[in-house]
Parts: C-alpha cells; structure tokens; sequence
C-alpha cells in the first residue's frame, strides 16, 4: 500500500485545498491529513485562523478524500509522522518549494503546482470571506509581501499590477500568481483591496484611483509626502466607507503594542524623552533610495518608524521641530538626518540615515524609570524596563515572526472585516508622519530652519 501524507492549515477551506488534497489522493492509496492545532500556527506566525481546530478538521473530513485525519502540534513532527505511518511520499502545495527538502532522506517530498485563481471558497465562513488582494508594484518590498501573506488566512492574492511586462510575468511565475495587469482600471476590476509598493512619489495618484474604485488600500509608508494629500486620501476612504491602512509594519507587532500600553500605563512616570535610531548602509546610488524624484533619502525612507513611536507616545501637537541633516553631494538626498519634536514637556529625537551606521536602538525616558528596546527595535519582540534599582528590571518578550509584513496585513483584514479603524496607527498619526517629512523637504529646498552637516 503507498501512503501520501500532506498539511494545512486548512482554514475557510476553498477549491485550492481541495485541489491538493485531491491530486495527493490521487498519488497513492492510503491519504493521511495532517491538520494544524492552533497552538502550532501561532508558534509558527500563521495569523487570523478563522475556524477552530475542530471545524476544520470537519471541513477536510467532509471531502471524503482523506482516510486518516491527524493533528499537527510541534515542529518537526512531520518525520515522526513519516516513520510512524510509513508514509512513501509527502505532499505539499509549490508555494513552499524547496522548503521541505529536509524530508527527502526519509520520503519522496513532491511540490504541487499552487492552484491559480481560488475565487471563492467551497466551505465558507459565514462572516467571513476570501479577500481578493492585489498587489501594485514588483519590486523587494512586494516580493516579501507576496511572500507573508502564506501566514496570513482569509487572503488570497493572484493578481499583480505594474509597467514592465517581464518583470511582472517573472514574479507571476515565481510566487504562482494567476495573472499581471498593466492597465491599472482593470486591475481594480479583478480585486476587493490592492496593497501598494510603489516608489513614494507614486502613493497618492494610485492610492486615490484605488479608493474611488472601492477599494479597500493598504499603502506602503510614508503614505504621501504631503500633508494634505494624506488628509485627502483618508477623507476619501471615510466618505467611500473603505479601509485605509499605512503599512508601519512594526506598529501592528505584538510586542510593539505591549511595549506602548507599559510605556502608557505610568510604570516609568511622566515620559520625558524618546531616541530613536534606523539607519542601513546603502552604497550602490542606482537604488530608488537615492533618486530624489522617487522621494528618496534617509528620512522619507526610514523616518516612519521612529516617528511613530514619538507621535504614539507624545501626540501630534508639538511647540517646533527641528532638523539637522547631511546632504549627498551627488545625489541631493540627505544621507542622515536627526529630526527633533519639541513638545512643551518632552522632546523625541529621530535619527535616521542611509549613508552612516548608527547603534538601532530605542529609549523611552521617564520621571520614575526607563524602557530598553535593543537594535533592531522596529523589530521589536524584547525590551527591557529599568529603574534606579536595578533589581527592578522587568523583561518583556514578545514573538517577531519573519519579516513583520504579516502583522499589518491581518490588521488590515481584520478592520476590513469589522468594519473598523485600527487602533494601533490612527489616520491623525498618518498624517502628522507625512507633515514632519513635508516640513523637512520644504526646508531643506529653501534652505532655512535646517542645520546642514557639510560633507
């Protein structure tokens, strides 16, 4: 008897599982399911599981295919499982090519084609349904979007759009995706919400287009450059009922969220003071980060993520601020920049740079204490809260799972399916994001209210 062996998750099961489960019964004679408990999808980042173990145990028993259903609950059980069921071949979807080839010494390990084009679902959630997300732009960001989302249930992206035709059928092929678009109108015609990934200068023209199509947007940061082009976009969004979403991935962490209710709770009395630092080496001057017709440089590359945890902690309404910076010569974008919020009781500093290193790390200053959060903090999923007494130290650990993207795309499911603004980045912190870069360009154009390093 040959015994095939396949996993899943298998939530909101949809003809894409089907699929699977009926070319891997096809394999063999004897089909065994494994089916994720969900203290296993959480320890592996899987996100937004609608069903329960239970139902969708249900739902893989009532295709009839699998003769043995199982449960899957530690890493590394599947060769267990291989050696106690003698299974001959394991089965998985290509999304996950050659990431089981560990499994080759003891199976034949088979990647089956990812089925395109899932559109509806066979078994489906009442309240819940299959968002169709499409994906605006090709480029690194997108390509480890496109890649998050596998942990992310409820999604289903098959639809890409862009300008270079081999570029987009390339990543088609690489990720499985059904189809690319370089007429954007019909692109919005084939999808219920759009991720964008496109250079900064670009967010507001294809985030507008998006919302007046009815479609729910997630945008990369920062969302414009300007102030009252984000005001607009959101207005828009609000008066249209649709979900606009920047996507600051480390707001929407878990340990990013703890880290600000202790901060805000008063555990380290009045906060008085924030730094903040992002910087990353960049040498090679052809990337979009040194164009500055592209929005690029250090601030409005990397700004975002210190700015946020300012603007959570200290609010939207400063006395002043303040810039220092140091301008490339040969491109005209600020290779690093400390922007200083000056607020009538506390002050955040910002610091941020493309073309010099720097320790990223973050504090958060208090009356009575202060919080540790160690390089990379906009990775964050361990700080420290330290007192005078150093017997008081507390340490808070939190998971950061693989790149971050998945958590700002669950959030953004989420409000899409409650109908609900996410708390963790309000459309007025947005906005006062994009009015510090705006500030800082404007100045750094007419030359006034900026210190300048000279190179």
């Amino acid at each position: 008897m040959k015994k095939i062996i396949t996993y899943g998750t298998f939530d909101l099961l949809h003809r894409g599982h089907l699929n699977i489960l009926q070319k891997a019964k096809a394999m063999g004679d004897y089909l065994i399911v494994g089916v994720t408990s969900e203290n296993y999808d959480m320890s592996r980042g899987k996100l937004n599981v609608s069903q329960s173990l239970m139902e969708r145990i249900e739902n893989v028993k009532n295709t009839g295919l699998a003769d043995e259903i199982i449960v899957e609950e530690y890493m590394g059980q599947k060769i267990r499982d291989i050696k106690k069921y003698g299974v001959d071949t394991f089965v998985i979807g290509s999304d996950w090519l050659n990431k089981f080839d560990y499994l080759k010494p003891f199976c034949n390990v088979v990647y089956l084609e990812r089925t395109k084009g899932v559109s509806s679902t066979e078994l489906r959630n009442e309240q819940n349904t299959i968002l169709k997300l499409g994906v605006v732009g090709n480029g690194r960001i997108a390509k480890r979007f496109i890649k998050e989302s596998k942990y992310v249930s409820g999604i289903d992206i098959d639809y890409v759009y862009g300008r270079n035709p081999q570029k987009l059928e390339q990543l088609c092929n690489d990720f499985g995706l059904e189809k690319y678009f370089t007429n954007y109108s019909e692109f919005l015609k084939n999808v219920d919400a759009v991720y964008i990934a496109l250079p900064h200068t670009m967010h507001y023209e294809y985030t507008k287009n998006a919302l007046l199509a009815g479609k729910h947007v997630l945008c990369e940061k920062p969302i414009t450059l300007i102030e009252k082009e984000t005001e607009e976009l959101f207005k828009i969004a609000k008066d249209k009922g649709l979900i606009l979403q920047e996507a600051i991935k480390t707001v929407y962490s878990p340990c990013f969220d703890k880290l600000i209710s202790i901060a805000q709770s008063g555990i380290i009395g009045t906060i008085r003071d924030i730094d903040a630092t992002f910087t990353k080496l960049l040498t090679d001057k052809t990337l979009r980060e040194f164009n500055p017709e592209l929005g690029g440089g250090s601030l409005t590359e990397l700004g975002s993520y210190p700015l946020c945890i300012i603007t959570k902690l200290l609010g939207t309404q400063p006395d002043k601020i303040e810039y220092t910076t140091m301008i490339d010569p040969e491109t005209g974008v600020d290779l690093m920049t400390k922007a200083a919020i000056i607020y009538e009781k506390a002050i955040g500093i910002a610091n941020v740079g493309i073309g010099v290193k720097k320790e990223g790390d973050c504090v958060i200053s208090g009356t009575d204490g202060y919080i540790y959060i160690p390089a990379p903090w906009w990775k964050t999923e361990y700080f420290e809260v330290r007192f005078e007494d150093l017997n008081k130290t507390q340490k808070i650990f939190t998971k950061f799972d693989g790149d971050g993207l998945r958590y700002e795309l669950a959030e953004f499911l989420k409000s899409i399916n409650t109908k609900t603004k996410t708390y963790k980045l309000t459309d007025e912190e947005s906005i006062f994001i994009s009015r510090i870069i705006e500030e800082f360009n404007k100045q750094k154009e007419i030359n006034q209210n900026i210190n300048y390093i000279k190179l």
